[in-house]
């Protein structure tokens, strides 16, 4: 049976990038470029007559921003969008800001972290993913009544670990968790499916949020109570433990499950070293990264959470997670951090 065709808009001004993308895009079988725009005021007009089902969006662009397109786009025409962005600092900043507002997906240009053909083979999966995104449940999580309960004394909770994962749609879906953590809390590791550089700006963004100091993973970084360490783009992050000292290694290796950092990677570490000490969360993300080893946590003992479907904008991780029997609880994305709390 043939895969229905994707119909696909890209928005750069740079007519190169367009070319190279619709070129490289047109080879897959499935994805139809139905038009490309120099800027968001012909991309408008090539939306409503041309209806898209995905569109890649550059973020930094004349007469019109890309950033500004997107939050007028999801005001009165909600699509999904990948946001094609530098990876210049300025470039991350804005990518996470597009994502914010409504944003599906980030990936860097070619020539920045991957070539040409490595950028089309995961831009082609992230429009395939897009494309059945729920973008209307990225801000339908948000509730009041959710307050999380206080967190037991910091003495009691000092050798507990919290191992994240998460993919599309889970840099929102962090931030709704991260937010609503107490200061002492345990130490929380973290993989957010992301390209280098872009995970330095999130962690930043999350870091001027959080009662928690959230920063970038660098090797043997110490997991400590009111520390969250998020795994450097492009580098696999795996818990260790020395005597009562956890900390995270940072390296390089083959992708698991077309991804690096894995979440599996993170969760498989977390199983071994903390066990019944540790609570694991899969959230919202394309694919089965992460449910094997979520699987092994509840295995080794520790008390483990899926995100629902409802509160997912990809329900693929938690999904192959519940499938498994890996999860001890599946709750919505408003509660998930109070399910931490009284699990720790």
């Amino acid at each position: 049976m043939t895969r229905k065709k994707i119909k696909t808009l890209i928005v750069d001004d740079s007519a190169i990038v367009r070319k190279i993308l619709t070129e490289e895009l047109s080879k897959f079988p499935d994805i139809d470029i139905v038009g490309t725009a120099p800027d968001p005021f012909v991309a408008r007009d090539k939306i409503l007559n041309l209806k898209p089902q995905v569109i890649t969006l550059d973020i930094e662009m004349p007469r019109m921003d890309g950033l500004t397109f997107l939050k007028k786009l999801m005001k009165y025409y909600p699509l999904p969008v990948i946001i094609v962005s530098s990876l210049t600092p300025r470039g991350s900043k804005l990518a996470l800001e597009a994502m914010e507002n409504g944003a599906v997906e980030v990936i860097s240009k070619p020539g920045g972290s991957y070539s040409v053909g490595d950028m089309s083979d995961i831009l082609v999966e992230k429009i395939r993913v897009a494309s059945t995104a729920n973008i209307s449940r990225r801000n339908a999580y948000q509730t009041d009544s959710d307050k999380p309960e206080p967190i037991r004394a910091l003495s009691e909770t000092t050798h507990k670990v919290i191992a994240l994962g998460a993919s599309t749609g889970g840099t929102e879906a962090l931030k709704e968790v991260l937010t609503r953590m107490p200061p002492n809390s345990p130490g929380i590791v973290v993989v957010q499916h992301m390209p280098s550089n872009f995970t330095t700006a999130f962690a930043e963004r999350l870091n001027g949020l959080c009662k928690l100091t959230v920063m970038e993973a660098k090797d043997n970084d110490s997991v400590t109570p009111g520390k969250a360490l998020i795994a450097p783009g492009n580098y696999h992050m795996l818990l260790r433990r020395s005597g009562a000292r956890y900390y995270v290694e940072v390296k390089d290796g083959p992708r698991i499950h077309h991804q690096r950092p894995s979440v599996d990677i993170l969760f498989k570490s977390t199983a071994k070293y903390a066990g019944a000490n540790s609570v694991g969360v899969i959230l919202t993300g394309m694919g089965v990264d992460g449910a094997e080893g979520l699987l092994e946590m509840k295995q080794a003992g520790a008390k483990t959470i899926a995100q629902d479907e409802k509160s997912c904008v990809v329900f693929g991780m938690p999904k192959e997670a519940i499938r498994l029997g890996a999860a001890d609880k599946v709750v919505p994305l408003g509660h998930v951090t109070q399910e931490i709390l009284r699990m720790v």
